[in-house]
């Protein structure tokens, strides 16, 4: 059985439209980042820039849960065993992850005789997002092989629910007093980014804390799927949109106590506060997301970002080279901030093109680059 759009119904638009702005923020955070220098790259402007950047990769894994929520509920509604859900979405979660690997095994050939061999290692991405899948497969079908029907979507939501806060409330310590060094640094660098360096990079993507984020969003996607949801229709993003607000104020008033529970603290990296005022501020995107593809104009005739969105891994894989690569369309730490967003402009309307081609093309390919990131079981 497969999982690709090509055999699913309509796409649920608001996700789409998720992935397309988490794409747009993700051009416009790494444009700046390699084509500023100078004063420009000192200023406020460049401050902010790179403050958006913080949102691309929560974005796509929670928007990463969500899908596999619905996917994993649209298989088990078709009276699937445990295991052959599990064997389905493991088997995806495997697929992505190997697409991480080759995307650095590309990046590596791409940048012959200066980049190190450890940048095969990296972890990155697209390694967490497949890992994260794979997680949250065993997650699912545990749970299901040991509950009834009936109680299996809150049992689900329960443990995806604990999941989420076990990998947020380990990560201070895994990357601080417990570093788990005995590991080889590839697979310890997978807990909590520390490359061969000894100590976690920020700029790494290891399970620990991102993955929380996939959970998240696997959480939300069972209780989207809920009967008592669907009667709510539309309310039910008010109320989402509601609850993020709560975990703002909630983490904003954890972090300003003067007791700390970790001998190091680490706000704006591990912190289980940062990671509840940032899922807060998901579940607002999601909230106005839905609301912009329903009732505003996210529908209205062309939608640029839903297009971005529906072909999310290709403008990934592909702008990154125009950007960081060896054919960047400018130099690298040169230019100003005007020319780079001339510069951006030019990336966001190519990468437009290029999902656009995608999606006229789809069928004509093989569905090797069809088949990234779960997509929505349904529309609604």
């Amino acid at each position: 059985m497969s999982l690709t759009p090509s055999t699913t119904p309509a796409r649920l638009a608001y996700i789409d439209w998720m992935r397309g702005l988490a794409c747009v923020l993700m051009f416009q955070t790494h444009c700046y980042d390699s084509w500023l220098g100078g004063s420009a790259r000192q200023g406020k402007f460049f401050v902010y820039s790179q403050l958006g950047g913080t949102f691309p990769a929560p974005l796509f894994l929670f928007l990463a849960g969500i899908s596999f929520a619905l996917v994993t509920d649209k298989l088990w509604r078709k009276t699937l065993s445990p295991a052959h859900v599990a064997r389905i979405t493991i088997r995806r979660g495997a697929e992505i992850f190997a697409f991480g690997l080759l995307f650095r095994l590309q990046e590596f050939v791409i940048a012959w005789g200066w980049a190190p061999y450890s940048d095969l290692l990296r972890v990155d991405i697209l390694n967490t997002i497949g890992l994260s899948m794979m997680l949250m497969g065993v997650l699912c079908w545990v749970v299901l092989a040991f509950q009834s029907k009936q109680y299996s979507r809150n049992a689900l939501v329960l443990a995806a629910c604990g999941t989420m806060l076990a990998i947020s409330l380990a990560s201070p310590p895994l990357w601080t007093t417990h570093q788990p060094r005995w590991l080889p640094w590839p697979l310890e660098s997978y807990i909590n980014g520390v490359h061969n360096l000894g100590t976690p990079q920020s700029w790494l993507f290891p399970i620990f804390p991102w993955a929380a984020f996939a959970f998240a969003g696997l959480a939300l996607g069972f209780l989207l799927q809920s009967d008592k949801a669907k009667n709510l229709g539309g309310s039910a993003f008010f109320l989402i949109g509601g609850g993020g607000l709560v975990l703002i104020a909630f983490g904003r008033w954890l972090d300003a106590q003067p007791h700390r529970f970790y001998a190091v603290y680490d706000f704006w990296h591990t912190s289980p506060e940062f990671f509840l005022i940032r899922l807060g501020m998901l579940l607002i995107i999601v909230c106005a997301s839905y609301l912009w593809c329903r009732w505003g104009a996210g529908q209205m005739g062309f939608s640029p970002l839903i297009v971005l969105g529906q072909a999310s891994l290709l403008v990934y894989w592909i702008h990154i080279e125009f950007v960081y690569g060896r054919v960047s369309i400018l130099p690298k730490h040169a230019v100003g901030i005007r020319t780079a967003s001339l510069g951006l402009l030019e990336i966001f309307v190519a990468m437009l093109l290029l999902a656009l081609l995608r999606i006229q093309t789809k069928g004509r390919f093989p569905e090797l680059l069809n088949r990234f990131w779960l997509r929505p079981a349904s529309a609604r």
